[in-house]
């Protein structure tokens, strides 16, 4: 999801910059003085109380202006991104606009200013209210309002600066050449921008095939916890050792093992362009500790696909892939091939009905042949790519 803040003094030229922006990358409009003009003139609970404050000549404050906000954003849940206009403007609001992108599991993709001196922000404010008719738009009203900026923008821009998230482009020149060098900073934000697929789907369902042909379509580092832990198996190693006891019973493996695997795999490939995972989250839990694991790199999961198949096909193909040098030890007797798929139905459910919840689980029918269900993931997944960037 792509998410601009654009800052820029009054006559900075923010408003047409807003125009070509939305219209290039569909992004919704959010700037507090219009959305808080329509709910007055709507008459809703927010907008009257924001009336009263704004009629004893009080300034509207934080807590109503975080309320609209956030119901701008919630009402637009298919929104590829958001532009914030002249928003946040303190310090404070800078932390308000963190916590309503982290609630909807994004965050600030840049803060883009657009820098024009003072004397030329005042000449185009006076020409302006020669045409505009604004009689209160005098010189000294203009110098108060450009003052009022600085002094409040500048600890916002220090908040961005050290997330190195703040880009100061000149606002002087044709309005091409400087939507040419905002466009060449969002380009250069969003290959930074990671694209993190979650596979689900019961044993057997065919992940593993089509988690390689995503890690090959995307530039993916492929992630599966059974592969990693096969590994370990195979080294001989003390991990290993444990969790062979635990796949001869077809269990589980404990949270712990496999959380130390995933960060050690994340840490070792600080280029990649996004991570697609196999085998985990498993449980609930899971789902909230994958989100810390890409919380800490500033990431989030993209895109979760979920791959259904009947049980007699699952337990089919189980059944078959036993008799290969793929099998492992959890797929050679039909007792313990179905023991695994009630554990995936008791314990792996509730991770599904998470992401679902959040909008993020596309459902796909894994019957069929490896290139038929591929040609049903290709849609999905690259719309789910062209939405995180």
């Amino acid at each position: 999801m792509l998410n601009i803040a654009l800052f820029g003094a009054p006559g900075a030229g923010k408003g047409t910059q807003s125009e070509l922006l939305m219209k290039k990358h569909n992004l919704v409009y959010i700037a507090t003085g219009d959305i808080l003009r329509q709910e007055i003139a709507d008459g809703t609970e927010l907008g009257l109380a924001a009336k009263s404050i704004i009629e004893t000549g009080g300034l509207v404050s934080d807590e109503i202006i975080v309320q609209i906000i956030e119901k701008k954003i919630t009402t637009n849940p298919d929104a590829a991104g958001f532009l914030f206009d002249g928003f946040p403007r303190t310090f404070v609001q800078a932390y308000i606009l963190e916590g309503l992108l982290l609630k909807m599991h994004t965050s600030l993709t840049c803060l883009l200013s657009l820098e024009v001196p003072p004397e030329e922000s005042l000449q185009r404010l006076l020409k302006r209210a020669k045409t505009s008719g604004r009689s209160d738009d005098t010189e000294v009203v203009i110098k108060n309002r450009l003052k009022e900026y600085e002094e409040k923008t500048a600890p916002v821009a220090r908040f961005y600066q050290d997330q190195d998230l703040y880009f100061p482009v000149e606002g002087v020149g044709s309005v091409e050449r400087i939507n040419g060098q905002l466009e060449e900073i969002i380009e250069q934000e969003l290959r930074k921008v990671l694209f993190n697929v979650v596979l689900l789907g019961y044993p057997g369902a065919g992940r593993g095939t089509q988690a390689r042909n995503l890690a090959r379509q995307y530039n993916l580092v492929y992630l599966s916890t059974g592969e990693m832990l096969k590994e370990e198996i195979g080294r001989g190693s003390p991990v290993g050792r444990k969790v062979q006891a635990i796949f001869d019973q077809g269990d589980l493996v404990p949270d712990e093992i496999v959380i130390k695997l995933i960060e050690k795999h994340i840490r070792r490939n600080p280029e990649a362009g996004g991570f697609i995972f196999k085998g985990f989250p498993r449980t609930l839990v899971q789902a909230y500790i994958l989100d810390g694991l890409l919380r800490k790199i500033n990431s989030s999961v993209s895109f979760t696909l979920d791959i259904q198949c009947p049980t007699l096909e699952l337990i089919k193909r189980l059944d078959a892939r036993g008799k290969t040098d793929r099998r492992m030890s959890y797929d050679m007797e039909t007792t313990t091939i179905v023991h695994r798929l009630e554990q995936h139905e008791k314990i792996c459910l509730p991770a599904v009905d998470y992401y679902g919840k959040q909008g993020k689980v596309t459902v796909i029918d894994g019957e069929g042949s490896p290139d038929e269900v591929w040609a049903r993931i290709e849609g999905p997944a690259e719309e789910a790519w062209r939405k995180a960037r």
